[in-house]
């Protein structure tokens, strides 16, 4: 029995195996959500003020290897009006559905017949064998058909890709050649951690690889790329040839790209403009006036640690005893539990207070530290110590440069790798009275117990 020609043969568009569902958002949403990522908004947030839900920006967050594709891109100049948008396909659905002409939608709409009769053979839904017309799935062909794959440097040249491949992941070797392979590290598609073993590669970052290359192939113009073209082959999905995995190999272990208004919000919380460094009076900065100090902590094995105040003018150092809670260590880690380490805000408050409560009042003017979590009370320790607390910037440890070069003096008495713990308070007094003992060149060979008594007097 002779069958009908089906409907869908009619459309011009070559056949699709297997397409998959057709995407909800369109081009609008996209070019907003990267313009809220790059404003630092989460990527579950931005998804859900653009109308999609959580989990879809997280996984286009992903896909995208945490940068905006170029067609998204502020660069990326806007369509042009020569291409039907998706309101005017929408009408073209609403016309054809009440059985409107192709000629009476072209005029409705403003477009040329041909331009109709063209969208609604390229672009209809055919999976069911009919010929029906849908806004959505119409967009989503058009999209479709208007990338233009191009293959990436590295997919057309394979010396290019072993060349990279090798200096990124090859394997590190001794003096006799022999292959050292390491710990063995599985790749769980997220951020290498801290404290944790980390692949053993070459190791390369992507500028010694670019760089070098003129070097060892002087003549051969082919064998050029540059950094940028290695970080996206990494970090974008279907890219390039390079595997997702080779990310562990560089120095940052980062599996994406962290878009900068999110690096620049990381400050902590109770950090406000009006207590940063830079609002910090101009005397300290002469070290004329005495009474400013510099306090950091240095850490050990066990979540051990050990509190340093440091005096500006005299280099005066003062050591804080932050012994563990009784319950440290006993039974699994609790998260977001109370601080038994030793050196939580709470513990690290009452320290600095006991310890500087005994000086004069106009040596007990401020206090600058890190960001730390330690420091989160700063605010009850003004009230009552009397002293101001001034934090500095995020990574900027030159920021307190007094207290960073006496705490490499004091890794003299309390190396890293070792349990700080196990010192008592006299012995910390005693560490803390052998510096202030000894003479520093900054102080005309003066020792900071003479400075500071010279001050008391």
């Amino acid at each position: 029995m002779p069958t009908g020609r089906r409907k869908s043969e009619n459309s011009t568009r070559p056949k699709l195996s297997s397409p998959g569902r057709p995407k909800a958002a369109h081009r609008e949403q996209h070019v907003l959500f990267w313009r809220l990522i790059a404003e630092g908004i989460s990527s579950e947030e931005a998804a859900v003020q653009v109308g999609a839900s959580a989990p879809v920006g997280g996984r286009w967050f992903r896909e995208a290897g945490g940068m905006p594709p170029s067609q998204y891109s502020k660069s990326s100049p806007p369509l042009s009006g020569r291409y039907l948008s998706f309101s005017e396909r929408e009408e073209i659905a609403l016309y054809r559905a009440q059985g409107v002409s192709v000629c009476a939608i072209a005029r409705k709409i403003g477009r040329a017949a041909s331009t109709i009769s063209r969208e609604l053979r390229r672009n209809s839904a055919t999976r069911s064998g009919g010929f029906e017309y849908r806004a959505t799935t119409a967009q989503w062909h058009a999209n479709r058909a208007a990338k233009r794959p191009k293959k990436t440097k590295l997919e057309q040249n394979p010396a290019l890709l072993q060349y990279v491949e090798e200096r990124l992941s090859g394997g590190v070797a001794g003096p006799d050649g022999d292959i050292v392979s390491g710990p063995n590290v599985v790749w769980t598609k997220r951020r290498s951690v801290r404290r944790q073993h980390r692949r053993w590669a070459t190791a390369w970052s992507p500028e010694q690889i670019a760089r070098r290359l003129p070097l060892d192939y002087p003549k051969d113009p082919s064998m050029r790329i540059s950094p940028e073209t290695i970080y996206q082959a990494l970090f974008i999905q279907g890219r390039g040839a390079l595997r997702r995995e080779l990310v562990t190999c560089l120095r940052s272990g980062r599996a994406l790209r962290v878009p900068r208004a999110r690096r620049k919000g990381k400050g902590r919380p109770f950090v406000s403009d009006e207590i940063m460094i830079r609002e910090r009076p101009a005397e300290v900065e002469d070290r004329a006036v005495p009474g400013h100090w510099e306090g950091d902590l240095i850490l050990g094995l066990k979540s051990s640690a050990i509190g340093t105040l440091v005096e500006r003018t005299t280099r005066f150092t003062l050591l804080l005893h932050l012994p563990p809670m009784p319950d440290h260590g006993n039974g699994p880690r609790q998260k977001n539990g109370p601080a038994l380490a030793g050196h939580g805000a709470e513990a690290v408050r009452d320290a600095i207070a006991e310890t500087i409560q005994d000086l004069p009042q106009h040596l007990r003017k401020s206090l600058t530290w890190d960001q730390g979590a330690e420091m989160a009370q700063h605010e009850k320790l003004k009230s009552e110590t009397g002293i101001d607390i001034y934090f500095c910037d995020p990574q900027s440890p030159w920021q307190r440069g007094s207290n960073e070069n006496t705490n490499g003096l004091l890794r003299q008495y309390f190396p890293k790798g070792t349990d700080l713990s196990q010192h008592h308070r006299d012995e910390l007094n005693a560490v803390a009275h052998t510096l202030n003992s000894r003479p520093r060149k900054t102080l005309g060979w003066r020792t900071p117990a003479e400075a500071l008594e010279e001050i008391l007097s």
